[in-house]
């Protein structure tokens, strides 16, 4: 299926705030919400820790199906 919009992509970033085993805990910035993504899913070449600062580009997601 093809997406209506175009992309527009977002420069957002986060605090760490709880590694779990398999899951990283992130407050966004801004107060915009909180994220729980998997450990495959956040690229690093040093151990996580809590306070931790990251960034990601995020889009927006499009309803596919009514």
């Amino acid at each position: 299926m093809e997406l209506k919009y175009g992309d527009k992509i977002i420069y957002m970033e986060g605090i760490i705030t709880k590694v779990h085993s398999g899951s990283v805990e992130i407050d966004l910035k801004g107060r915009l919400g909180h994220l729980t993504i998997p450990m495959r899913m956040l690229i690093s070449d040093y151990e996580l820790k809590e306070g931790q600062e990251v960034a990601w580009n995020m889009s927006f997601i499009e309803q596919l199906t009514k």
